[in-house]
């Protein structure tokens, strides 16, 4: 078992490694808005229970056992706020901060009875992938929608940022994953879309919005 700041440590590390698997110090101090000689302390920490690879003025990596551990909060994270909007309801914009509560509960067959639940399901309300219980997650292959071309039939599969505002924001043009999208146009000067949405009418989306947008052909 790990303290909920060390949890709060992996999962960071974890979700701006990105494809490099590397994090530098001064990424992860502003990520996280705490100070670096906090984080150095914290690293040194995770350092001493083999779950980061750590030296100073160097980016660090989890370990293998590092990734296992993030891994398996944010399944608990993810798979909690399936279950607020699938079984309770809830919006997808009002379940994170419940999920950030309880993704630090140490009850594993409490998340996988709501996995069971659910039915096993591979990606949370917004779209990212779910981690198994061992810790494993299958990346999906999407692409941004802002990459998309003239003529593009594709389907709305992910968001890549869920907060609040910008998921209200979808709500107000009744966007929601699994529509169809048809790109109509893109404006050369700014590269904003004509998208007809799934049976919305035709309309202009910046493209601050449409990098957001996650969508499978």
């Amino acid at each position: 078992m790990y303290s909920l700041a060390e949890e709060n440590y992996l999962k960071a590390l974890y979700l701006i490694a990105g494809e490099s698997g590397a994090v530098n110090v001064n990424d992860l101090s502003k990520h996280l808005n705490i100070k670096m000689p906090t984080v150095n302390s914290m690293m040194k920490k995770l350092f001493e229970k083999k779950l980061v690879e750590y030296e100073s003025y160097k980016p660090i990596k989890l370990t293998k056992e590092g990734k296992k551990q993030a891994a398996l909060i944010i399944r608990k994270h993810r798979l909690t706020e399936m279950f607020l909007v699938d079984k309770m309801g809830f919006g997808w914009e009002e379940v994170h901060e419940i999920a950030e509560q309880i993704e630090h509960l140490h009850a594993p067959l409490f998340f996988d009875r709501m996995d069971a639940m659910l039915g096993f399901p591979k990606a949370d309300p917004h779209g990212s992938p779910i981690p198994n219980k061992s810790g494993e997650i299958e990346w999906l292959s999407y692409v941004n929608l802002s990459e998309c071309k003239e003529g593009d039939k594709v389907v709305l599969s992910a968001v890549t940022h869920s907060s609040d505002d910008f998921l209200k924001f979808l709500n107000t043009k009744q966007i929601k994953l699994g529509d169809f999208i048809t790109v109509h146009h893109i404006e050369p000067y700014d590269g904003s879309m004509q998208l007809t949405v799934g049976s919305n009418a035709p309309e202009t989306f910046s493209k601050v919005v449409c990098e957001k947008l996650l969508v499978r052909p």
